[in-house]
């Protein structure tokens, strides 16, 4: 997969992969994509370019020796300069929480040799959460918006952004220390499926359902419940068909809604079969 774009704008929008945004979208919009790493039994690859997102998940149930990192900050380094270079006045680097991920580090520490050429920002989210303020920038970079213009408007769509999933197990979060033994082990036997909301960079717990079916239906009553929506996007983890089906029910979804399924550094810390949306309120 080329995650390159070929567009050129007076400020360059870079983010990482886990912000999910479909490559159409990246290359329309000209969204320069550095990947994350996945380590695979002592393998490295690069998301969504050495391994399909569909590859990976097959993978994680069968492999437990699974890890993810960040690309390098000498990855972020040469990016800048090679979109500096090319003649964009400014770089926003937009990128996952940094209190759930070291790429917001790696970016910033590259941003230094750049003096005030270069922005990093946390987007205190992940995936579409991530991806909705990248598209936003975008949007805005092609219009030739000015930067504090820019910042502004990622803030105010940070503070609209919500993003809610149902795992289908505990055992991909117990396995990176987010939740005690007991807790995993109780969740496998009662067969519960936990709801989260990432907020502001936190896992917040919402609660939980007995069966997928009841989980699916409060999955679509937290959604209704929030009212019209600007953007959405219905997230899965290598379960298209239930995400297909959940958007279809919706009664009414905005017209350039998306399924994605979710990048490989999430995946390995929630484990196959979720499902979740992120959505934009007005």
């Amino acid at each position: 997969m080329n995650l390159e774009s070929t567009v050129q704008a007076e400020i360059a929008i870079v983010t990482d992969s886990t912000a999910d945004i479909p490559s159409a979208l990246t290359e329309e919009l000209g969204i320069h994509v550095v990947p994350n790493v996945i380590m695979i039994q002592n393998q490295s690859f690069e998301d969504g370019i050495d391994i399909t997102r569909e590859e990976f998940y097959e993978r994680l149930v069968t492999t437990k020796s699974i890890s993810t990192g960040t690309a390098s900050s000498g990855k972020y380094e040469e990016k800048f300069d090679l979109l500096l270079g090319k003649g964009s006045r400014h770089v926003l680097s937009i990128h996952a929480a940094s209190l759930l991920s070291g790429i917001f580090n790696a970016a910033s520490l590259a941003a230094r040799s750049f003096g005030d050429r270069v922005t990093v920002v946390d987007s205190r989210q992940l995936s579409l959460g991530l991806g909705f303020q990248v598209l936003a920038a975008a949007e805005d970079a092609i219009r030739g918006a000015p930067l504090d213009n820019i910042l502004s408007h990622l803030e105010d769509v940070s503070r609209r952004v919500r993003l809610i999933a149902m795992l289908d197990t505990l055992e991909y979060v117990r396995r990176s220390g987010r939740v005690s033994w007991a807790r995993a082990r109780i969740g496998e036997l009662l067969k519960i499926k936990p709801f989260i909301e990432l907020k502001n960079g936190h896992v917040l717990s919402l609660g939980e359902a007995r069966t997928t079916q009841k989980g699916i239906t409060r999955l679509k009553d937290l959604l209704l419940a929030l009212g019209p929506v600007e953007r959405l996007a219905v997230l899965h983890t290598n379960a298209e068909d239930q995400a297909r089906q959940f958007l279809a029910s919706l009664p009414i979804t905005p017209p350039d809604s998306f399924l994605v399924n979710v990048t490989t550094v999430i995946g390995t810390h929630t484990g196959p079969n979720g499902i979740g949306f992120t959505v934009v309120l007005p």
